[in-house]
């Protein structure tokens, strides 16, 4: 018996959803954005186009479309189209899908594409029967995530797709997002409102790229106005629906890494406002303000080194500052420690000393410790007899260069010619490399 409210429920629960659900794109011609993939021409868009779409794995941020490009697919394809949730949809439940999938592409030879998102929150043994139906044949799978795929949805399902990145939004694509909510019959429902330039502007910048966001802030400032003779949303009023940027940041995921790294990169590259910014994302973000202290320690040997040796200092008395005071006063202390490193001359002549000795220690031949540098009471014993005569003549003593005029020894201390820490020509290390060469010259080295 059909049933005669289907469509009045359809209506309610359509009214009742978000503003940025209602205004989702229905077809690839209405959906903003990702030019680089879904433009005239694109690979993707022929897929989609021609019916011919193989398993794709979407990543990208939150709002950049990934689940709305899912939809227009199974709106626009003659294939089934199954919904599953990596945090949600168990391994009977995918189990159960692929099988009907299977079922249906035998009997009438038609496909099933399967939409997973948060795909890389499946479990290996969800991966596992995931793979099997995409193996098959049964299911074209569309994945759906926030994450690295490389690391985060495993290889076998990486080799059977194709990888596609959706770049946040450009503020142009969320200016023309909020005019067409205001013009769309399943946009805002308030009559006459007007959304000031500069209001717009704020809202499509400070939304990140993320369509989802930017929607909401409008939806929440239309609804505050809904009741005025002239409703009218202002920059102030844009700013409140907004209330405070929330940034895009889980502590976890790719964006605590891409932060380190540009954080890293810009004090590296003696840039101080890029390090400031990136310090401020992190702290915005909630990044742990001891992790970055520990970064700080780091990159002041790694990447300052002996050109400034105050770099050390400062690093962990901001690492001991950091663990008394506490956020957000700690603000402080890292932001000063950021703009010194970022300043200082920079060399890692003793990073890469350390790193390739290391590298010698482990791979390269075992090189004995000489015998008059061994500890005095063993070289004692292996060198007299009981009675105190020696046992083996011609062996050195042990020279103190606090003995000599200079302070340089003049022994061997390796017994092999290696050179390891080569002093760069900038800060102290311009008067550590001329001591050095002075130190080598006096033991007979070569320059």
């Amino acid at each position: 018996m059909q049933d005669l409210w289907s469509p009045l429920r359809e209506q309610r629960r359509a009214y009742a959803a978000p503003l940025a659900v209602r205004m989702r794109p229905r077809s690839l011609a209405e959906f903003v954005g990702q030019k680089h993939c879904l433009g005239e021409g694109k690979l993707l868009r022929k897929l989609v186009e021609s019916d011919a779409l193989s398993s794709v794995i979407l990543s990208g941020p939150p709002g950049t479309g990934k689940t709305t490009f899912a939809e227009i697919v199974a709106a626009h394809t003659k294939a089934a189209f199954e919904r599953a949730h990596g945090a949600r949809t168990g391994v009977k439940e995918l189990r159960e899908m692929i099988d009907a999938a299977t079922q249906r592409l035998g009997e009438n030879a038609r496909r099933t594409i399967l939409f997973v998102d948060e795909i890389h929150r499946l479990a290996r043994n969800q991966r596992d029967t995931l793979l099997e139906g995409v193996e098959a044949g049964s299911v074209v799978l569309i994945g759906a995530t926030t994450e690295n795929p490389n690391w985060a949805c495993g290889s076998a399902l990486l080799s059977r797709s194709i990888v596609f990145r959706l770049e946040p939004l450009e503020e142009a694509d969320l200016l023309a997002l909020l005019q067409r909510a205001l013009t769309h019959p399943l946009g805002v429902r308030v009559p006459s409102l007007q959304l000031d330039a500069d209001a717009a502007t704020h809202i499509a910048r400070a939304a990140d790229g993320d369509a989802r966001r930017a929607l909401s802030a409008l939806e929440i400032a239309a609804a505050a106005v809904e009741g005025d003779a002239m409703p009218r949303i202002t920059l102030e009023l844009a700013i409140d629906a907004l209330h405070s940027k929330i940034p895009v940041f889980d502590g976890t995921g790719d964006e605590h890494y891409d932060l380190a790294s540009a954080f890293i990169k810009s004090m590296r590259g003696s840039d101080p406002d890029a390090a400031m910014y990136w310090l401020a994302r992190m702290l915005t973000g909630g990044e742990d303000p001891r992790f970055i202290a520990r970064r700080l320690a780091i990159f002041a040997s790694e990447d300052v080194g002996n050109a400034d040796p105050r770099a050390l200092q400062l690093a962990i008395a901001t690492w001991d500052a950091v663990e008394r005071v506490g956020m957000p006063e700690a603000q402080l202390n890292l932001g000063q420690c950021v703009a010194f490193l970022a300043c200082c001359p920079k060399s890692n002549a003793s990073a890469q000393a350390i790193w390739t000795a290391m590298a010698d220690a482990k791979e390269g031949r075992t090189i004995p410790v000489p015998m008059y540098l061994q500890d005095q009471t063993k070289r004692e014993l292996t060198t007299t007899g009981a009675d105190g005569t020696p046992l083996a003549a011609g062996v050195k003593d042990y020279v103190c260069p606090h003995a000599q005029a200079d302070g340089v020894g003049t022994q061997e201390y390796l017994g092999v010619t290696k050179r390891y820490y080569e002093p760069v020509e900038r800060g102290l290390e311009v008067q550590i490399a001329e001591r050095l060469r002075a130190i080598r010259a006096a033991r007979g080295i070569a320059p």
